[in-house]
């Protein structure tokens, strides 16, 4: 079968797995459920790296896993948050040209990044220390927060949504200067994340 087949791509592909679980939570109406999914993607894509850079790996293999995993990050980061404010909205279509445009500067950002780091893996193999605009998988945390804040900071949800996907979608493809977060910042991401997981699960019961 074509394609590589090894343990670096499985958190990619686990992610993406759960994000589609996460689209027929959200097509259903259960949008929380579809947020608790979007969160567990992002917290497979804050790890797979690290899995990869266990493995020495052939420059096709590398490769591969650059493609697989902005693929992976369209449905996921893309698509998946796109459907969740359009059907966490369905009755107001104003919503719908902005989680549009959000997919297009999400495609737009992970296409530039497969650029990007192709070409600077032919220069260094030392790894990324900082980004070009924002990366995609930020909506992971970005998105559960405005959910949670929506109801209480606006009457109408959409007014907390609709800014919220647009500024996210132009930080997306804006050449601004990102550090890559060190452990630190993996960390506190990791405790903001597990803080609106734990919000969100007691939203659901």
């Amino acid at each position: 079968m074509i394609g590589f087949y090894n343990y670096t791509v499985l958190l990619t592909y686990l992610g993406m797995l759960v994000s589609l679980v996460g689209l027929a939570f959200a097509r259903s109406g259960h949008i929380t459920n579809a947020l608790l999914c979007l969160l567990f993607a992002g917290l497979c894509d804050m790890f797979d790296g690290k899995v990869a850079a266990t493995k020495t790996r052939t420059d096709e293999e590398r490769h591969f896993g650059i493609e697989i995993d902005s693929l992976s990050d369209l449905i996921s980061f893309g698509i998946l948050p796109a459907v969740i404010v359009v059907f966490m909205v369905w009755e107001d279509m104003r919503m719908l040209p902005i989680a549009a445009f959000y997919v297009l500067c999400a495609l737009i950002r992970l296409a530039y990044f497969n650029v990007d780091e192709m070409g600077r893996q032919k220069e260094t193999s030392a790894p990324r220390r900082e980004y070009r605009g924002l990366p995609v998988t930020s909506i992971a945390l970005i998105l559960p927060a405005a959910s949670c804040l929506a109801g209480r900071v606006c009457e109408n949800r959409i007014w907390m949504l609709m800014p919220t996907m647009f500024i996210t979608a132009i930080a997306f493809i804006t050449p601004f200067k990102l550090k890559k977060p060190g452990n630190l910042g993996k960390t506190v991401m990791g405790i903001g994340g597990l803080a609106l997981f734990l919000l969100l699960i007691w939203r659901v019961k």
